[in-house]
This record gives C-alpha cells, sequence and structure tokens, in this order.
C-alpha cells in the first residue's frame, strides 16, 4: 500500500484551446475511450509553466497557432483515485498540481495533427464547456469546472 500523504504533486500544465466558435477541443484518451480532456501535461525541471503549455499543445496535438488569452490564478490540485496511486507516473505522485491556460486557435484546422507521437489521444473534436466537464473522468471533474469557470469570460 502506497501512503498517498508522503507523496508529492506532479507539476503540470493544462490548456483550453478556444475555437473560433468559442467551442473547446478536447481529445479522446488511447487509455480511457470513454474520456474526453484537453491537453495538459508534465512541466519539465527548470521550464516556465507558460512554455510548457505550448510545448505541450505542441507535443500532443501539433498545434503551434495559438495566442495567449490568460492563465488561472495559483495552481490547482488534484489526487489520483486509490486504484490509481502507486500505478501512474511511475508510482511517485499522488496527483497533479496544475497550472491552467487559455489559448485561442488561430490556424487552420488541419494543423491538428495526433501524429501517435505520444500516443495519449487517437480523436479529437471541438465541445461546449459543459459537455467538456461531463466528459472527463470524475476524479478530475472538480478541476475541470473550475477551469471553465476561470475562463468563462474568454467562452461568451
Amino acid at each position: 500500500m502506497v501512503d498517498r500523504e508522503i507523496l508529492p504533486y506532479r507539476p503540470c500544465v493544462g490548456i483550453v484551446l478556444i475555437g473560433p466558435d468559442k467551442r473547446i477541443f478536447v481529445a479522446r484518451r488511447t487509455d480511457t475511450p470513454d474520456a474526453w480532456q484537453m491537453p495538459q501535461g508534465g512541466i519539465d525541471p527548470g521550464e516556465d509553466p507558460a512554455d510548457a503549455a505550448r510545448r505541450e499543445l505542441a507535443e500532443e496535438t501539433g498545434v503551434t497557432s495559438v495566442h495567449y488569452l490568460g492563465e488561472t490564478e495559483g495552481w490547482l490540485y488534484y489526487d489520483l483515485p486509490d486504484h490509481l496511486l502507486g500505478k501512474v507516473w511511475g508510482g511517485r505522485y499522488r496527483g497533479q498540481a496544475q497550472k491552467w491556460f487559455a489559448f485561442v486557435f488561430t490556424g487552420p484546422e488541419d494543423e491538428i495533427a495526433l501524429d501517435g507521437t505520444h500516443g495519449e489521444f487517437d480523436a479529437w473534436r471541438w465541445a461546449d464547456p459543459d459537455e467538456v466537464v461531463a466528459n472527463i473522468v470524475a476524479f478530475k471533474r472538480e478541476i475541470y469546472q473550475s477551469v471553465i469557470q476561470s475562463f468563462r469570460p474568454f467562452l461568451q
């Protein structure tokens, strides 16, 4: 049994990519086909979170044509559920500390390329904000609600 209390949170960024119709980019996870999520990923040691957000977005989706809108104030945290604790991220973390960034997508849709380099996603689509929250795994739902609320002015 892993002692949750002694494990740190993994530093991570999340990206809300907003399309021209104010819908949000979501992608289907290859390891959890019922889960559609926004891009996110770890921050490398010494990396600026905004730089990490742009890097992760490009790595996971091929997207580089974006305009920065804003970021969440402070960090948002979630804990892994017991059945994942000690299994994901090499068992080194209890969950994630996330800084979220909002970007407007300014490129053509054919820039979006889930090329399998990371293998994390196998399909993508634009979704309404409420749909984004409804389709995320339960243990991330509270974070997604906070993120959507933070960026609501950009979605209207």
